[in-house]
C-alpha cells in the first residue's frame, strides 16, 4: 500500500455510515416499465430537491421481534434482509402512503385498509407503525421485496448511508400521495425518460439513482426485473468515488477506469484530483510519482503514452517509458526532472514507448554532464522494424533499481512479462505497493497480442505471475502505459484473465463451427461485439489465440490469413 507520507493531501476520516433502505416501486405502463419517484424537499439535509425513490434510515423498531413477528419472509431471506425490507415498507408508507402488506385473510391490503392507519402517527414513530399494523392483523409483505443493488454513500459527503436498493411491484388499487414534508410530486416515469429529463436539466437525480435507472432501462417489465432479482445477492455493490473532469465534479463506480486512480490519489474521498488528460505538464499522483502523457493520442494509444517519473528532488528520478520521439515531450520531461535522471527504463520497444529514450538521454547529459543509462530488454528476433531496440544495459528479471535521498527509498523491481512483446517487462514499486504494467495491462482497453513477437500463452502466464506478485507484495494499484491507474490490482488481473479465456472459448467454438476457416473469416464470429474499425487490430489477438489452441491440442488447422 502507498506510504501515507507520500500522499498528496492530508488524510481525513469520512463520516460514519448509517444503515438505511430504499425501495423502487415498479409497474408496467403503456409504454413499458415505469418507476415511482418523488422530489425531495429543497430543505432536506441529504440530496435536497432531487428526485429519488422512497427510503430512509433503519429504526430499532424495524429490527425488533415485534416487527419480524408480523412480517412474511422468503425461506432464503435472512434477518438483515428482513429488517431492510421492513424499513423500506415503512418508509414507503410514511412518504407516499403506499403499503406492501397482507390483510388478516392473507390478501393484499386494499386502499380502504391503508386508510385506516394513522399515517401521521406512523411517520412520527416507527414503533407506532408496527403497533398499528399488528393491531389490524396486517402482515408486512417483505416476501415481495427483493434486493437490486447495494450502495454506500460516497466518502466525500457529509451524510452517508449503507443502503440496499430494493424492488417491489406497486400494490394494486393504491395511489401514491406524498407526505408534503419530506417528499413532493410523486410521478410514474419510464427510466429512460427520467434520465433524459435529468440530462436536459429538468429533473435532478443523484448518482446512485441515475446508475440504477440506467440498469432498469435494460428491462422491459416488472417481471423481468423481479426475475433477475430473485436471489438474495445484489446485482452490484458500490461506494463511488469522485474527481474533477475539466474542473467539474465527476463520479465513478468500481468497474470504471478512473476509480482506481482516485482510490490511490485520494483514498479518503476528497474531490481534488483532476482526471482530464494533460500533455503540457506532469500530473502528480503521489509526492514521489508523476505522470506526463505524451501528445500521441489515437485509437491504439488512447489519450497517449504515459511516461512515469519516479522519485523526488532529493533522490533524483527514474523515467519509465519516455514515449515516442517527440521533442516537445522530451523538453517537458527535462523540465520536470531538471535533468537529474538516474535511469531511463523502457518497458518494451514499441514505437510509442522507446524512441524518446535516446533524445532524453542526450538532453539530460547536456544539462547535468552525467551519463543517464537507457535500460530495458533488447527487442526479440521477430520484432517489427519500427520496434528495434537495444538498451545501454539489459535488465535482469528480479533486479532492483534503487533511488535514495535523505533516507527515503524508492525501489523498482524488474519483472519480465513476455506476451505483448517478447522483451516486455513490468516494474514493481516495492515501497508503495504499485505496479507499472507497460502495455501488458491497459486502462480501459485490452492489450493486443500480435504474433510472432507476441504470444498468448506467454501473456497469460505473465498475468499469472503478476497476480502472484500483487498478492505477495500487497500491490493495490496498476499503473498502465495508457489510461488511468487501475485498482484493485488483483481483481483487475483476475478479470482480465477471465476476459481472455472467454474470448479464447469463442475462438474455439467458432473454429468448431467453421473448420478450416482463416483467422480473417473467423473475425466476425469472435469479435462481433467489437467496433468494425478495430478488427484489423483484433486479428492479431485472434491469431494468437489460434496459435495457442493449436499448441495445446490437435485441432483442424486454420489456414493462415
Amino acid at each position: 500500500m502507498v506510504r501515507p507520507a507520500h500522499l498528496l493531501y492530508p488524510p481525513r476520516v469520512p463520516v460514519a455510515l448509517r444503515a438505511a433502505a430504499t425501495i423502487i416501486l415498479l409497474r408496467d405502463g403503456e409504454q413499458g416499465l415505469e418507476v415511482l419517484m418523488t422530489r425531495r424537499s429543497p430543505h432536506a439535509s441529504f440530496a435536497p430537491g432531487a428526485y429519488v425513490f422512497p427510503g430512509g434510515g433503519v429504526d430499532t423498531a424495524d429490527d425488533s421481534a415485534d416487527a419480524h413477528a408480523i412480517t412474511a419472509q422468503r425461506p432464503s431471506q435472512g434477518a438483515l434482509r428482513l429488517t431492510q425490507a421492513i424499513t423500506a415498507i415503512r418508509e414507503s408508507f410514511e412518504e407516499l402512503g403506499v403499503l406492501l402488506a397482507y390483510d388478516a385473510n392473507g390478501q393484499p391490503v386494499s386502499a380502504h385498509d391503508v386508510a385506516q392507519l394513522d399515517r401521521a402517527a406512523c411517520t412520527a414513530s416507527a414503533s407506532a407503525f408496527i403497533q398499528q399494523c399488528s393491531a389490524m392483523g396486517l402482515v408486512l409483505a417483505a416476501d415481495q421485496v427483493h434486493v437490486l443493488a447495494h450502495w454506500i454513500t460516497d466518502r466525500d459527503l457529509p451524510k452517508r448511508f449503507d443502503v440496499p436498493f430494493l424492488v417491489a411491484c406497486m400494490p394494486a388499487g393504491q395511489e401514491a400521495v406524498a407526505d408534503e414534508q419530506e417528499q413532493f410530486e410523486p410521478v410514474w416515469v419510464q427510466p429512460a425518460v427520467a434520465l433524459a429529463r435529468h440530462d436536459a436539466g429538468e429533473m435532478l437525480i443523484i448518482f446512485p439513482t441515475y446508475r440504477t435507472l440506467q440498469w432498469l432501462c435494460r428491462h422491459g417489465s416488472v417481471d423481468d426485473v423481479l426475475h433477475v432479482c430473485r436471489g438474495e445477492a445484489p446485482q452490484w455493490m458500490s461506494c463511488p468515488r469522485a474527481g474533477l473532469l475539466d474542473g467539474r465534479e465527476a463520479r465513478y463506480m468500481e468497474h470504471e477506469p478512473p476509480y482506481g486512480e482516485l482510490a490511490m490519489v485520494c483514498p479518503d474521498g476528497q474531490i481534488v484530483h483532476e482526471l482530464a488528460w494533460r500533455h503540457d505538464q506532469p500530473v502528480a499522483l503521489l509526492k514521489n510519482l508523476r505522470r506526463l502523457t505524451a501528445p500521441n493520442p489515437d485509437a491504439m494509444t488512447g489519450p497517449g503514452t504515459n511516461t512515469y517519473i519516479v522519485g523526488m528532488a532529493a533522490s533524483g528520478y527514474i523515467v519509465i517509458d519516455p514515449g515516442p520521439a517527440d521533442a516537445t515531450h522530451v523538453e517537458r520531461l527535462l523540465a520536470a526532472t531538471g535533468g537529474d535522471v538516474h535511469a531511463i527504463v523502457c518497458t518494451h520497444s514499441h514505437p510509442d514507448h522507446a524512441p524518446a529514450a535516446a533524445l532524453l538521454q542526450a538532453a539530460c547529459q547536456q544539462r547535468t554532464r552525467h551519463a543517464t543509462p537507457v535500460l530495458g530488454l533488447a527487442s526479440g528476433p521477430h520484432a517489427d522494424a519500427g520496434s528495434r531496440f537495444k538498451p545501454d544495459r539489459e535488465l535482469h528479471d528480479g533486479e532492483r533499481l534503487p533511488l535514495v535521498g535523505f533516507g527515503v527509498s524508492h525501489t523498482l523491481r524488474v519483472v519480465h512479462t513476455p506476451g505483448h512483446a517478447a522483451n516486455h517487462l513490468c516494474l514493481l514499486f516495492e515501497e508503495e505497493g504499485l505496479l507499472f504494467t507497460g502495455d501488458h495491462i491497459l486502462g480501459g482497453n485490452t492489450t493486443v497480442i500480435r504474433p510472432p513477437d507476441g504470444n498468448m500463452t506467454d501473456y497469460l502466464q505473465s498475468l499469472d505471475r503478476l497476480l502472484s506478485l500483487c498478492e505477495q507484495h500487497n500491490v493495490s494499484t496498476l499503473l498502465p502505459a495508457h489510461g488511468h491507474a487501475i485498482g484493485p490490482a488483483a481483481e483487475a488481473i483476475v478479470a482480465l484473465r477471465r476476459h481472455r479465456l472467454q474470448r479464447e472459448q469463442k475462438v474455439a467454438e467458432a473454429l468448431a463451427r467453421h473448420p478450416g476457416a482463416t483467422a480473417q473469416e473467423l473475425l466476425p464470429h469472435v469479435y462481433g461485439d467489437v467496433a468494425h474499425e478495430l478488427w484489423p487490430v483484433a486479428l492479431g489477438s485472434l491469431q494468437a489465440h489460434l496459435d495457442r489452441l493449436q499448441a495445446r491440442q490437435p485441432i483442424v488447422e486454420a489456414r493462415q490469413a
